[in-house]
């Protein structure tokens, strides 16, 4: 019983209709992921700010070469920080768990780990720091329940009972296991930190690219719009200062957001969309 047919193997891996593999990148993926970094800096954008919406594009998009191609583009300015890069790339990516599941972000991380020099692969951290210990969930929670009612306030209460209706551990796992455990940052000393700007900026990303989520996207793009308003924004000085965080929140600001997930989608999906809700092209 435990050995596959061939014909039911080649259902499961060969079927071109189920898209079992990743996307390949497209050719001058290199100058598009550029272009947004260039974009970024003249909006006064910090790299964590334009590195975390095309890294998160680029995986829900599952094309581990285009994660190389981006990893590249980011380090040419700055070739000596290709460390601090691939970090920041794989915490983005671990967050993304949170909107596209588990199985892609493996398969993704799995392979951008594979492709990275061995020199950087030989200093990334490997030291977990999200183990929950009796000493620190009461603090995951806590977190959890900041980051929950920073995103979507004054309706935190309303929305948690509407989750709740649907079944009464979802708001448990999404706001202690998702908003707690994982989108906000453990106290550390190793890895990278993906802050509240970031993490919003993360959630957009993945939501866009994914289509078919539109009320999700809608409330991130509100959530990142609140970390203004709430004065979150400042606990995270790297993704942008205050004159580029005042513009990324406006209509403009989150207009550009948009656009450079679409145009990532548009590149690496050759205007298919993404293997989420793939769409044909009209004859």
């Amino acid at each position: 019983m435990s050995k596959l047919s061939p014909s039911l193997k080649a259902l499961i891996i060969g079927a071109a209709h189920a898209r079992p593999g990743p996307v390949p990148a497209p050719r001058g993926i290199e100058s598009l992921y550029g272009k947004i970094e260039r974009e970024a800096k003249l909006l006064k954008l910090g790299r964590p700010s334009w590195l975390a919406i095309s890294t998160a594009t680029t995986m829900t998009m599952n094309s581990p070469n285009s994660m190389i191609a981006l990893y590249n583009v980011a380090c040419q300015s700055k070739p000596d920080e290709g460390v601090e890069i691939a970090e920041f790339m794989r915490e983005v990516g671990l967050k993304c768990i949170g909107f596209n599941g588990v199985p892609r972000t493996i398969n993704m991380l799995n392979a951008f780990r594979a492709a990275l020099p061995s020199s950087v692969v030989s200093s990334l951290s490997t030291t977990p720091t999200r183990y929950p210990t009796p000493s620190n969930i009461e603090s995951i929670n806590h977190r959890g329940r900041r980051l929950w009612d920073s995103i979507y306030r004054p309706l935190e209460g309303k929305l948690e009972s509407k989750l709740a209706d649907a079944h009464p551990d979802l708001p448990v796992f999404i706001i202690n296991g998702e908003y707690g455990a994982l989108f906000t940052d453990p106290p550390r000393n190793t890895g990278a930190n993906v802050g509240r700007i970031t993490t919003s900026l993360v959630a957009i990303a993945c939501l866009r690219a994914q289509q078919g989520v539109g009320p999700q996207v809608l409330s991130h793009v509100f959530g990142l719009r609140k970390a203004w308003d709430d004065g979150t924004w400042k606990e995270e000085s790297e993704a942008a200062g205050e004159e580029g965080i005042r513009w990324l929140v406006s209509n403009d600001g989150c207009t550009w957001v948009l656009d450079k997930v679409d145009e990532i989608v548009e590149a690496i999906g050759r205007g298919q969309g993404s293997t989420f809700a793939p769409f044909k092209t009209k004859l």
